[in-house]
C-alpha cells in the first residue's frame, strides 16, 4: 500500500502539459554530467564544422545547377589511363577504400583502449595514421595531375569556370583535416605506448589517470573526417 502511495505521490508531482515536456527534456541533461569536456568540446567542434562542410557543398550544388556552361564530367576528370585504357575514377576509388578502412582500424584502436591495451591500441591508431597519410598522398597526386591539365580555381579545359574553385577547395579543406587528424593520432599513439593514460602523466593531451578518453575522442573526430568524405565523393565525383 505504502508503494503505491508513494507511487501515485510521485506521478502527481510531475509537471503537467509543456512544463512536462520540458522537465523530460531537461533529464537529458543527466547523459551529460559524465562526459569529459575533451569530448563535449569535439562534438561542439564537429558540430560547428559540419555547418561549414554543409554550406560547402550546398554552395558546390548551386553553383553547378546554376551555370549555363556545361559541368566537366567527373568520369573522365578523374580517369587515369592504365594500359593503355581510361579507367574512370580508379584513384578516388582506391582514396574512399582506404579511408573507410582506416575508419575501422580507429574503431579498433577506441575499442582496446577501453581494455586499456596500450600496445594494441598504439598500433592500430599508427596503422590508421598510414592510411590516412596514404590518402593525403593520393589526393596530392589529384591535385598535381589536375594542376599540370590545366584546372586552376578560375577555370579547366573541360566546361564550367566554377569547376576548379570548388574542386580545390571542397577536397582541400577535407584534406586539410585528415592531415591535422594524421599528426594528432601520432601525438595521441606516442602516449599510449609510453604509457602516458596508465600512470597519469602530466602535459598536452593527457586525460584522467587510467583512462584512454583521447583515444575515443581521436576516434570521433575521425570518423567524422570519414563520414565527410562520403558525402563529397557522393556530390562531388559520383553526380
Amino acid at each position: 500500500m505504502a508503494e503505491t502511495t508513494l507511487t501515485d505521490s510521485s506521478q502527481l508531482d510531475r509537471p503537467q502539459g509543456w512544463r512536462g515536456i520540458a522537465a523530460d527534456w531537461a533529464s537529458d541533461q543527466r547523459a551529460f554530467k559524465n562526459v569529459s569536456w575533451g569530448k563535449a568540446m569535439m562534438w561542439i567542434f564537429l558540430l560547428s564544422d559540419t555547418f561549414i562542410f554543409g554550406c560547402f557543398l550546398l554552395s558546390y550544388m548551386t553553383a553547378r545547377m546554376s551555370t549555363r556552361v556545361p559541368w566537366p564530367n567527373p568520369s573522365k576528370v578523374f580517369a587515369l589511363h592504365i594500359g593503355g585504357s581510361e579507367v574512370p575514377l580508379i584513384l578516388i576509388a582506391i582514396m574512399t577504400f582506404v579511408l573507410i578502412s582506416s575508419s575501422g582500424t580507429m574503431a579498433m584502436a577506441v575499442n582496446f583502449g577501453y581494455r586499456r591495451d596500450r600496445r594494441k591500441t598504439a598500433i592500430l591508431m599508427l596503422l590508421t595514421a598510414a592510411l590516412g597519410a596514404t590518402f593525403v598522398g593520393m589526393q596530392a597526386f589529384e591535385w598535381t595531375k589536375l594542376i599540370t591539365e590545366g584546372v586552376r580555381p578560375w577555370g579547366n579545359p573541360w566546361g564550367a569556370a566554377q569547376f576548379g574553385s570548388c574542386f580545390f577547395m571542397i577536397t582541400g579543406f577535407h584534406g586539410t583535416h585528415v592531415t591535422v587528424g594524421v599528426i594528432f593520432l601520432i601525438i595521441v599513439a606516442r602516449k599510449v605506448w609510453r604509457g602516458d593514460y596508465d600512470i597519469g602523466r602530466p602535459g598536452f593531451f593527457t586525460s584522467r589517470r587510467g583512462h584512454y578518453e583521447n583515444v575515443e575522442i581521436m576516434g570521433l573526430y575521425w570518423h567524422f573526417v570519414d563520414l565527410v568524405w562520403v558525402f563529397i565523393f557522393a556530390f562531388f565525383y559520383l553526380w
